[in-house]
């Protein structure tokens, strides 16, 4: 399903072609894909990317197409891996010691998400942030899950427009149905359907079988 075919399915189901409505459409699709992509954890989506923490600095810039993450780990000069515990970020707020006071630095132990949910820039500004404060420079490999390119961007089709393309038909249903105030049954009746489809994904991508959970995919780029 390409792009152009996905918004004339979408107007011809709310029986919408106002002007404000269809310059929304894109942003309806690309919340949809997100929110898939945060339901469903997808094998072949994954990443492996390598980098470093330094010293004195407690944050670490994530890919620009970081969705979530799998795991972080400090790899030695032995190539052995230790790998941090990933926390809330509250739990990361109250833990994080001092950045300028070096007798509380060290090997850092506990990692998790420091402003994915705020950020809005084209990189998705993504950053994690490690505990304690590293006393010494460390090598460290993401795990994450990435965000394949949107359909809004790839518009004659992705994986997502082929293999899932009724959950992302229902998903952008239920974001034109919100943003018309549409009727509540209707609201109910595409959650039900995307609901249905994300199963049926989740049931595809269990049967696909999971390999190593920390070294799935070898694609390693720097990160900073």
């Amino acid at each position: 399903m390409t792009l152009a075919e996905l918004k004339t399915l979408i107007q011809s189901y709310v029986e919408n072609d106002e002007t404000t409505f269809v310059a929304t459409l894109d942003d309806m699709i690309l919340n949809v894909e997100e929110r898939i992509f945060e339901l469903i954890q997808f094998d072949f989506f994954r990443k492996n990317v390598t980098g470093n923490l330094t010293t004195g600095n407690t944050y670490l810039t994530a890919p620009s197409d970081f969705l979530l993450s799998f795991s972080l780990a400090i790899v030695d000069s032995s190539n052995d891996y230790h790998y941090l515990d990933k926390k809330h970020p509250s739990f990361m707020s109250e833990y994080s010691n001092d950045a300028v006071a070096t007798s509380e630095r060290g090997r850092p132990l506990y990692y998790g998400d420091f402003d994915k949910e705020l950020s809005t820039g084209t990189d998705n500004g993504s950053t994690l942030i490690v505990s304690p404060v590293p006393d010494v420079d460390y090598n460290v490999e993401l795990h994450y899950l990435y965000k394949p390119t949107s359909l809004t961007s790839q518009t004659t089709g992705t994986w997502i427009s082929k293999n899932a393309r009724n959950a992302l038909l229902y998903g952008s249903l239920i974001e034109a149905s919100t943003f018309m105030k549409g009727e509540p049954e209707m609201q109910v009746l595409y959650e039900s359907r995307f609901g249905q489809e994300i199963q049926r994904l989740k049931n595809m991508a269990e049967a696909r079988g999971r390999k190593d959970e920390y070294r799935y995919d070898s694609v390693r780029t720097n990160v900073t």
